[in-house]
């Protein structure tokens, strides 16, 4: 369905959520947020939503009941091995495209509503990563399977910044957005591109800003002092919802890429 030039469309992307605290932010925040911004579609990463580590079933229906129309993940998909057939049945939570064909699940998903269709591609870096095959390679296939899509976002969860970075210029003026997730602290890059792509490196972590990147910061520190391994449990110090909104009135070419960043009342 071809999308009319003049109407605005407006896409909120939820950085990696972390654990109960960062469920808890979807939950509390997204309606209100949702109708403030007038969002038309919501996506979040997902990837540690159980327990800070990974994603099950229970996870991602909370997610979608929230308001989440589609789930994102990265180098956790598989840690739960219940999520394994969900992600063959369920369209609207798409694992990295480039891992293998083998792997459960698939790479791209389109949602609709309201007369407007996005396209969601997920992919995963490689470096430290287990990707089957460099992102800027399989991404050409990933956007042939959404093609028909008004708009197209792009998730890659990634460490290496270079890599995200450039596949941003890549993708410019092929999709709509490219956002970077997994490093769980926003960036402060978000801009337009030339030809029309909203891009930013990282978007940050929904969840406990009063740990280390979501996990409890006495057990981090306890790590990192003595090199030994500890048990990580999620933070819920200090909740905080990190998101960016893009809006966009021509067909898959970015007006606006903004960072909101939210805290929950204690």
């Amino acid at each position: 369905m071809a999308l009319a030039s003049s109407r605005i469309i407006a896409i909120l992307f939820i950085g990696d959520v972390v654990g109960r605290a960062g469920r808890r932010v979807v939950r509390e925040l997204l309606p209100a947020l949702r109708e403030e911004v007038g969002a038309g579609f919501v996506v979040a990463n997902g990837e540690n939503a159980a327990g800070g580590v990974g994603i099950t079933p229970k996870e991602a229906d909370e997610l979608q009941a929230a308001g989440v129309d589609a789930i994102t993940l990265g180098n956790h998909a598989y840690r739960h091995r219940e999520v394994w057939p969900y992600l063959d049945t369920q369209r609207n939570i798409v694992r990295p495209a480039n891992y293998l064909p083998s792997q459960p699940g698939r790479g791209t998903c389109v949602v609709e509503r309201d007369g407007a269709s996005l396209g969601i591609v997920n992919l995963s870096g490689n470096l430290f990563m287990q990707a089957g095959s460099p992102a800027l390679v399989t991404v050409d296939e990933a956007l042939r399977e959404v093609s028909g899509a008004d708009h197209v976002l792009v998730d890659m969860h990634a460490e290496a910044t270079s890599e995200k970075v450039a596949l941003g210029w890549y993708l410019d003026g092929k999709v709509t957005a490219v956002v970077g997730t997994h490093t769980h602290v926003p960036t402060a890059d978000a801009r337009v591109l030339p030809r029309g792509t909203a891009y930013i490196t990282d978007v940050g972590m929904t969840g406990a800003r009063g740990g280390v990147i979501g996990v409890r910061r006495e057990q981090s520190i306890a790590v990192m002092r003595t090199h030994m391994p500890m048990r990580y449990d999620s933070a819920d110090e200090d909740p905080w919802l990190n998101a960016v909104l893009i809006r966009a009135s021509a067909r898959r070419r970015a007006d606006s890429i903004d960072q909101l960043l939210r805290s929950v009342s204690k």
